[in-house]
């Protein structure tokens, strides 16, 4: 008789890093999955989705946020892929299912923005993020990638002020 083997159990830590991973890839697939919707189907006019609460209009960002470092598309790629780098190498780390997430949505987040600078036109290296979703009150167009990037930092911050460190500690 063969005997039976024990599949292991996955380890909580397992999880994490599979929660962490899965996250940031799922954000990354949705992100490139609506520029991709956005730029087969929208132009520069803007399309009312909700009223003038929401509308998408496609457009092209050679800066960072709110236009910071126009023409210098190639200094944010590479620090695009520092953080992607730094978000491989210590996003694992983390101690608990929540930070897991959170890093997830970041590491997510500036991966699925690094693509468009790596890849997108005008050039490789050079290329120009896609963006499309625009809110009311003059706020910068913006895309998925964007928004994941935004809630994470959110949720990072709401986190540390709440004394649960990044290591899934407790502040002293």
């Amino acid at each position: 008789m063969i005997p039976i083997q024990r599949v292991p159990k996955t380890s909580s830590g397992t999880k994490r890093v599979l929660l962490y991973l899965g996250t940031a890839i799922g954000v990354v697939i949705i992100d490139q999955a609506t520029k991709f919707w956005a730029e087969a189907n929208l132009t520069s006019q803007s399309v009312p989705v909700i009223g003038d609460i929401l509308r998408f209009r496609l457009a092209y960002n050679d800066a960072a946020a709110f236009s910071l470092g126009v023409g210098s598309t190639w200094v944010l790629t590479l620090i695009s892929i520092a953080a992607v780098i730094a978000l491989l190498v210590y996003g694992p780390r983390v101690k608990n299912a929540y930070w897991a997430l959170i890093a997830g949505f970041v590491l997510g987040g500036a991966a699925g923005n690094g693509i468009d600078r790596i890849f997108k036109d005008p050039s490789f290296f050079n290329g120009h993020v896609v963006d499309f979703i625009q809110v009311p009150f003059n706020f910068p167009i913006f895309n998925l990638a964007d928004s994941f990037l935004i809630v994470g930092v959110i949720l990072a911050i709401i986190q540390t002020t709440r004394g649960d460190e990044i290591g899934g500690g407790r502040a002293a």
